[in-house]
């Protein structure tokens, strides 16, 4: 939802930074890099119990995913492989957030309560899944509810005020869960149009 409502603003804002940062030599691989490092403290952090200087990384999390495709724009180095690597690292990226969080809730809450950040990573693997078979046949899937950029927001609310972490998480599977739905109808959709008229 964010992707598609607010893509243009936020390209027309990170433009002049990339060039920037491509002007001091900085690569868009460098940045992803640095990201996956600012994931594995923030998922430390959170695993502690330091959640609120846990968002602060979650927030440095995402300023270099937000910057190294504007960069490699910049120096002209867009290229499958980079889009391969940082799609990857995206998802290791959500691992390590919701491991952290699975990681807290068994050390404070115990039982079987850190199965729900766990649920909430298989539901956003499944969304991702989806993305990307239904481009590899050529049809698409992007959109719904709560995409990527909505679950960090979300989560960093959870981890600002902790007393919410877990409603916050169950909204997350829930929303998460019909961004799933919404994604396989709307391609099953295309491809049955695909059926009726060949």
């Amino acid at each position: 939802m964010f992707d598609g409502n607010f893509r243009t603003g936020v390209d027309r804002i990170v433009r002049p930074v990339g060039r920037g940062l491509d002007r001091v030599g900085v690569s868009a691989n460098a940045l992803t890099c640095v990201g996956l490092a600012m994931s594995v403290a923030c998922c430390i952090l959170i695993g502690n119990g330091r959640l609120q200087l846990g968002l602060a990384f979650l927030i440095l999390t995402a300023v270099p995913d937000l910057l190294d495709g504007a960069v490699a724009s910049a120096a002209g180095t867009s290229s499958k492989r980079g889009a391969f690597f940082d799609s990857t690292a995206d998802r290791v990226t959500d691992g390590l957030l919701l491991c952290g969080v699975a990681w807290h809730l068994a050390a404070t809450e115990g039982g079987t309560i850190m199965v729900l950040p766990m649920a909430v990573l298989s539901v956003s693997a499944l969304i991702s899944y989806e993305r990307a078979k239904a481009e590899l046949l050529g049809f698409d899937a992007k959109g719904g509810l709560m995409e990527r950029a909505e679950r960090m927001v979300v989560l960093g609310f959870g981890l600002c005020f902790e007393a919410l972490l877990i409603p916050v998480l169950w909204i997350m599977l829930g929303l998460t869960s019909l961004t799933a739905a919404q994604r396989f109808f709307k391609v099953w959709r295309q491809a049955s149009d695909e059926v009726v008229n060949p």
